[in-house]
């Protein structure tokens, strides 16, 4: 899902950088608010989880690939701001460092991977966790369909920003089937890793685990 320079314009990604870059001064400021430090360590181990997760590609279409976002996953077990400055910052280094994902795109991805990604996915996450029994084994059931469906959401915000600005000489409709059909299946590998992932966290340390609503720890059970 990477989008390299030049496949959206540089006026339309000009101005979803702005976007990016105002949501990442919001969400570093929140997560500075609600992030303790003893979960900055959980923080540090879900980034370097989710660096390596994106590592791994899919082609898509002629210079597009698709990956394994964790913006669910990143949002459930730090909470959504951070979750969102996780993606950030994992966007940035495998932009400069690795050459995944254009400079000059790199806002467009933020926006896709981090606000749509993880932040939309929260709400998901927790839209999906209001329907089923309050109780800890829903939390990686409600983190699972989740990731599911956040991956095509976050494909779909490559759609809506290819429609406004794309530059490259493929019909909307060919990239609206190429990306939405393979980040479904995508989908279905994220939320399996990230039902299990969640699991072992809730399991091991629910305490740390933001993503628990008050009324669901309150049960213990």
């Amino acid at each position: 899902m990477h989008i390299p320079d030049g496949v959206i314009g540089a006026t339309t990604a000009a101005g979803f950088g702005a976007v990016a870059a105002g949501g990442f001064g919001i969400a570093a400021r929140r997560t500075r608010e609600h992030l303790s430090d003893r979960h900055i360590p959980l923080a540090a181990l879900t980034a370097a989880f989710v660096f390596a997760a994106q590592m791994v590609n899919f082609p898509v279409i002629a210079g597009m690939s698709g990956h394994l976002l964790g913006g669910v996953l990143a949002a459930v077990l730090v909470g959504p701001a951070a979750g969102f400055v996780v993606l950030t910052v994992v966007l940035i280094v495998q932009s400069l460092v690795f050459a995944d994902g254009g400079l000059t795109a790199l806002g467009l991805n933020i926006v896709n991977m981090g606000l749509i990604g993880a932040v939309g996915g929260y709400g998901l996450f927790r839209v999906v966790l209001a329907a089923t029994p309050r109780r800890f084994r829903s939390i990686p059931f409600a983190a699972a369909v989740a990731a599911f469906l956040a991956v095509p959401a976050a494909a779909m915000g490559f759609v809506g920003e290819f429609a406004i600005g794309g530059t490259a000489d493929v019909s909307l409709g060919a990239v609206l089937t190429a990306m939405l059909g393979t980040h479904v299946l995508i989908g279905i590998g994220e939320g399996v890793i990230t039902g299990f992932v969640v699991a072992g966290v809730v399991a091991s340390r629910r305490d740390l685990v933001l993503g628990v609503p008050e009324q669901v720890a309150a049960r213990g059970a």
